[in-house]
C-alpha cells in the first residue's frame, strides 16, 4: 500500500472519534430544512454546496423568514470565517500545492479535519504527501455528514424532541475548543471573542455577532503572523 493511502486512511481512522456528535447532528440540518418549508433537494443541496451544520442551519432560518440576500449570505460568511484561520494556520504546510489541490482541501475543510490535521503537521512538518492526510480526515466527514443529512430530511420530523438532540451543536463546538485552551494564543482570541459579545450585545441589527467575529478574527491573523516571525 503506498504513502499516500497509508497517510488517507490514518487521516479518516483519526478523526473519526470526533465524528460520534456529527451524526445526529446531521439529521438535525435535514429535519429543520424539511420543517422551514424546504423540498428534500433543497435541503441537500446546502450539504452539498455549503457543507457547514451551524452556517446551513443560518442559512436555512434566514432565507425561510424573508430575511434579506446580503443579511443571509454575511451571516452564512460569518459563521464560516473560522475557516479562514484554519486555512491561514495550515497555509505553511500546504502553500506548495497546487491550486487545485486547494481548493478540494478548502472545501473539504472543517472544524473537526483541521483540529487532527494541524496536530498531524506540526508533528510531521517534513512529510511531503501530508496533504492526504487532511483529505482523508475531510472526505470521510464530508462522506458521513451527506448520509445522516439525506436520513435527517426523510427521518428527522419524526424524532422525539425529549431526545435533545439540538444540544450536539454546542457539544460539538465545545468539544473542538478544550483542546485549544493549552495554548496561551488561542485563549487570547476565545477570550476575546467572548468578551466582546457581550460588550457589543446591544449593538444595532445584532451585529454583535459580526463585529466580535471579525475583531478576534482579526487578532488572531496578527497572533499567527507574530508566531511565524518569532520563529524565524
Amino acid at each position: 500500500m503506498s504513502k499516500k493511502i497509508n497517510l488517507f486512511f490514518k487521516g479518516i481512522v483519526d478523526v473519526l472519534p470526533l465524528l460520534i456528535p456529527v451524526v445526529p447532528f446531521g439529521v438535525i440540518v435535514g429535519a429543520i430544512g424539511i420543517e422551514l418549508g424546504f423540498t428534500p433537494l433543497e435541503t441537500y443541496a446546502t450539504s452539498l454546496i455549503i457543507f457547514g451544520g451551524a452556517s446551513q442551519i443560518v442559512f436555512l432560518q434566514l432565507f425561510s423568514g424573508g430575511a434579506s440576500s446580503i443579511i443571509t449570505i454575511s451571516s452564512t460568511f460569518v459563521v464560516n470565517s473560522r475557516h479562514l484561520l484554519y486555512g491561514a494556520s495550515l497555509s505553511e504546510y500546504l502553500n506548495k500545492l497546487t491550486i487545485g489541490w486547494k481548493l478540494l482541501l478548502s472545501y473539504l475543510l472543517t472544524d473537526q479535519a483541521y483540529a487532527v490535521s494541524n496536530i498531524y503537521f506540526e508533528k510531521n512538518k517534513n512529510e511531503n504527501l501530508k496533504h492526504f492526510y487532511l483529505l482523508g480526515s475531510g472526505f470521510i466527514l464530508w462522506f458521513v455528514w451527506q448520509i445522516f443529512t439525506i436520513i435527517g430530511i426523510f427521518l428527522g420530523s419524526i424524532v422525539p424532541e425529549e431526545l435533545g438532540l439540538a444540544y450536539t451543536i454546542p457539544l460539538t463546538f465545545i468539544s473542538l475548543l478544550v483542546g485549544y485552551f493549552r495554548k496561551f494564543d488561542h485563549l487570547i482570541v476565545i477570550f476575546t471573542s467572548g468578551v466582546l459579545s457581550i460588550i457589543l450585545y446591544q449593538a444595532p441589527l445584532k451585529s454583535y455577532i459580526i463585529l466580535s467575529s471579525f475583531i478576534a478574527l482579526a487578532l488572531a491573523f496578527v497572533l499567527i503572523k507574530l508566531k511565524k516571525e518569532n520563529s524565524i
